[in-house]
C-alpha cells in the first residue's frame, strides 16, 4: 500500500493541486487523468520522489523505489539492444559477480577444515539461492520475450541500440522497466511509440502483473481494458473513481452536472447578496444587516466549475471538390528498400467516399503505401490518381513542415479561403486555440499543439481525399474528438494508418490488412474486422497460428460485443447523417423565410401577391416547415444524446 496525504504543489501562484490525499493498493490499476498541464507528470515525479512536494508526505514501504517511465528520455548507449536490456537485472547481475568471486576464492583454498572456508561456502550457498529466487537463471529468455513483445525481430537484438529511432530505445527502456518489475509501476504515455500490435501485447503484460500500475494515456481503449480505477486533477483538487476510463466519462458528466447546479444556485445567492448591499448600503439603519451580508460574501466558499469547450462540435468542413468514382486505381505496386522488399504486386481500387484504415505491424508498408499513392515515393507499377482527386496528405512528422515564424492566425489564414475565412478564429477555438494563444509563433507550441495546428490546417484545404498517417500522436482525449468529430462530417475519401482502436471505430468502413508484403481487404470497420477473426485484437492476426483456439464461449462473447459495438456504431452515424441534415435544411428554410419578411416588410409590396394572400400562405409554409425540421431535429439529437448515454 502506498499513500499520499495532503499534497500540495504550485507553480507560478496557483496550485497544480492543495491537499490532496489518495491510497495505492497492490492491485490496483490506476488511469491518471486531467487536462493538459494538470499537473499529471508532476505528481508522478513525486511519487518517484523527483519532486518535493510544497506539503503533504508519499509513503511507501520501507527500502521500496516504484519504477517510472517518462514520455521522453535522452537515451545513450554503445551496447546491443539484448545487452542493454539486461541491465535492468541489476540485482542479478551484481549476484553473478559475487557468484563468481566466491567460486574463484574456495578454488584457490586448501584450509578445508578453516571458519573461513566453511564461512565462504554459506555465502556462495546463499547468494546462489537469492540468484535462483531473482530469475537469475532464466532473465535472458524472459527479456527476449519482452523484447519480441514489444515489436522487436529475433535478428534485431544485437543490433546496436544507438542505430535505432528514439521510439524503439523509448521500447528498450520500457521492458527494462518492465523486467525490473517494482511494485508500483508509473508509465507516463507507455503507448506513444507503440503499434497496436505491441499495445496489445502490453495491456496482456499489465493485466497480468503482480504489482500496482498507475497511468497516463490518451489511448481510450488501452485505459479501458487496463484500468479498474480513474484519478482525475480537476482545479487542484483529485476525484477518485472506481472505473475505467468510459465510465468515468458518464461518472464525470453527472458530477459537473451536480456542480454546475450548485454554481448556479450559488451565483444566483450571490446575486441576491449584492443587491442587498448595494441597495441598503447608504441607510443607517440597515448598516448591520449590509455589514453582515459583506462578511457572508467574503467567507463565502466559491464554487469552481471547470470550463468545457464544446466549439469543435459545430466544425464543418469546405465542400469537397467534386470527383469521379473511382479516386485511385493501383496496379502491380511493388516497393524496396536495398535488398528488403516491403511490398510486392499489390493490385486495388479505392471508390469515391470509402472511408479506410490500413492495419499491420510496423515495418510492414502502411506509410510507405500512403507516401506512394501521394507520389512521394518512387516504386514499382502503376498508381492512377481518379479524375479530379485533390488529396490531403498528414504525415507523422508533418507538425515539422509548419512555418516556425508564422503565428497560429497566420498557418491557418494563410489556407483558409471563402467563406471558412471569416470563421477562422472560431475554427481555432474548436481547436483548442482561443485568446492569446492564436497569436503565439509556431516555434514556441508544445508538440501536441503543433500537431492539432498542422490537422487544422490541413483540414481546411478544400480536398476530396484524405490520407492520415498516425494523425492521433501527441493528441490528448478533447483533441482526438475534435478530429474523429470532424472526419466523420467529411463527405469525401479517407485513408487513415493508425493505431488507435477507439479513433478508428466507427471512423471507417473497409480495413486493409498489410502482411507479409501483401495487402487483404475487408469490409466494415476495425470492430467488424476482429469479430470477423473472432479474436480480441491485432495481435492474433500475428500470433493466431501459434496459439491455441480461445474458448468458445469466450469467442462468442466477444462476438457479441463487437456486433453490439458495430450496431451503435450504425446507428451513430445515421443519428448524426439525419440530425446534420436537419440543420441544414432549418437554415435552407430560415433564409427564404427571412427573404420573405424582408418583401413583406417593404413600403409597397406586390399589390397582386397581398391581394391574393399567396405571400402569406408561401411564409406560413415555410415557417411550418421550419417547426417541423425542429421537431425531427429534437428528436434525433434526443435519440443521439440517449445513445451516448449508454455508450
Amino acid at each position: 500500500m502506498f499513500s499520499l496525504s495532503n499534497i500540495s504543489m504550485q507553480f507560478s501562484g496557483s496550485y497544480l493541486f492543495e491537499d490532496v490525499s489518495f491510497i495505492i493498493n497492490r492491485r490496483d490499476r490506476i488511469g491518471l487523468v486531467g487536462k493538459n498541464g494538470a499537473g499529471k507528470t508532476t505528481l508522478m515525479r513525486i511519487i518517484m520522489g523527483h519532486m518535493k512536494p510544497e506539503s503533504g508526505t508519499v509513503a511507501l514501504p520501507s527500502g521500496f523505489k516504484p519504477g517510472y517511465l517518462p514520455q521522453e528520455m535522452k537515451l545513450s548507449s554503445s551496447k546491443s539492444v539484448f545487452n542493454e536490456t539486461l541491465e535492468a537485472f541489476e540485482a542479478v547481475n551484481a549476484l553473478e559477480q559475487q557468484i563468481k568471486k566466491l567460486t574463484r576464492e574456495i578454488e584457490e583454498r586448501t584450509d578445508f577444515a578453516s571458519d573461513g572456508y566453511q564461512k565462504r561456502i554459506e555465502q556462495l550457498a546463499t547468494a546462489n539461492e537469492r540468484y535462483d529466487v531473482l530469475g537469475g537463471s532464466t532473465r535472458e529468455a524472459r527479456t527476449e520475450k519482452v523484447l519480441l513483445g514489444l515489436g522487436f525481430d529475433r535478428e534485431e537484438l544485437n543490433r546496436p541500440l544507438s542505430t535505432f529511432s528514439g521510439g524503439w530505445q523509448m521500447r528498450v527502456e520500457l521492458a527494462k522497466l518492465l523486467l525490473q518489475n517494482p511494485e508500483l509501476l508509473l508509465l507516463d504515455e507507455p503507448t506513444n511509440h507503440l503499434d497496436i500490435e505491441s499495445i496489445q501485447w502490453l495491456e496482456d503484460f499489465l493485466l497480468d502483473y503482480p504489482g500496482a500500475v498507475m497511468l497516463v494515456s490518451h489511448d481510450r481503449a488501452f485505459l479501458d481494458r487496463i484500468t479498474n480505477r480513474t484519478i482525475e486533477i480537476s482545479l487542484g483538487k483529485i476525484y477518485d473513481y472506481k472505473a475505467c476510463y468510459s465510465d468515468y466519462e458518464i461518472l464525470r458528466q453527472e458530477r459537473m452536472e451536480q456542480e454546475m447546479a450548485a454554481f448556479n444556485n450559488q451565483q444566483r445567492e450571490i446575486a441576491q447578496i449584492d443587491r442587498f448591499i448595494t441597495r441598503f448600503r447608504a441607510k443607517a439603519t440597515k448598516a448591520r444587516q449590509v455589514q453582515s451580508r459583506v462578511k457572508l460574501l467574503e467567507k463565502m466558499d466559491k464554487i469552481e466549475v471547470e470550463e468545457q469547450d464544446n466549439s469543435a462540435i459545430h466544425f464543418r468542413f469546405p465542400d469537397a471538390p467534386p470527383s469521379g468514382k473511382v479516386s485511385l486505381e493501383a496496379e502491380h505496386v511493388k516497393k524496396s528498400y536495398g535488398d528488403k522488399q516491403v511490398l510486392d504486386g499489390l493490385n486495388f481500387m479505392i471508390g469515391r467516399g470509402e472511408r479506410i484504415a490500413f492495419v499491420g505491424r510496423n515495418g510492414e508498408g502502411k506509410t510507405t503505401l500512403a507516401r506512394i499513392i501521394t507520389g512521394d515515393l518512387n516504386h514499382e507499377g502503376k498508381v492512377t490518381v481518379g479524375h479530379q482527386v485533390k488529396i490531403g496528405y498528414f504525415a507523422q512528422n508533418q507538425s515539422e513542415f509548419l512555418d516556425p515564424e508564422r503565428t497560429v492566425f497566420q498557418t491557418l489564414d494563410d489556407v483558409a479561403v471563402g467563406e471558412v475565412r471569416k470563421r477562422t478564429r472560431n475554427i481555432l477555438g474548436g481547436f483548442l486555440f482561443s485568446g492569446e494563444d492564436i497569436d503565439k509563433k509556431v516555434k514556441v507550441l508544445s508538440g501536441g499543439e503543433k500537431s492539432r495546428l498542422a490537422i487544422a490546417r490541413m483540414l481546411l484545404e478544400p480536398v476530396n481525399m484524405l490520407i492520415l498517417d498516425e494523425p492521433t500522436n501527441h493528441l490528448d482525449m478533447r483533441s482526438k474528438d475534435i478530429l474523429k468529430n470532424a472526419l466523420l462530417q467529411f463527405k469525401g475519401t479517407i485513408i487513415v494508418v493508425s493505431h488507435d482502436r477507439d479513433f478508428l471505430q466507427g471512423l471507417t468502413d473497409k480495413v486493409i490488412e498489410f502482411r507479409n508484403r501483401q495487402i487483404r481487404e475487408f469490409i466494415g470497420d476495425i470492430y467488424d474486422f476482429l469479430s470477423s477473426r473472432r479474436i480480441e485484437s491485432l495481435t492474433a492476426l500475428e500470433l493466431k497460428g501459434s496459439r491455441k483456439a480461445a474458448n468458445t464461449d469466450t469467442v462468442s462473447e466477444s462476438k457479441r460485443s463487437y456486433e453490439e459495438k458495430k450496431e451503435r456504431e450504425r446507428k451513430l452515424r445515421k443519428l448524426q447523417k439525419l440530425v446534420s441534415q436537419c440543420e441544414d435544411k432549418i437554415e435552407s428554410l430560415e433564409k427564404k423565410a427571412a427573404e420573405l419578411e424582408d418583401v413583406i416588410a417593404k413600403p409597397y409590396p406586390d399589390e397582386e401577391q397581398v391581394k391574393t394572400g399567396a405571400i402569406f400562405q408561401e411564409y406560413d409554409a415555410v415557417k411550418n416547415k421550419i417547426r417541423k425540421q425542429e421537431e425531427l431535429w429534437e428528436q434525433y439529437s434526443l435519440e443521439l444524446e440517449s445513445l451516448n448515454d449508454d455508450n
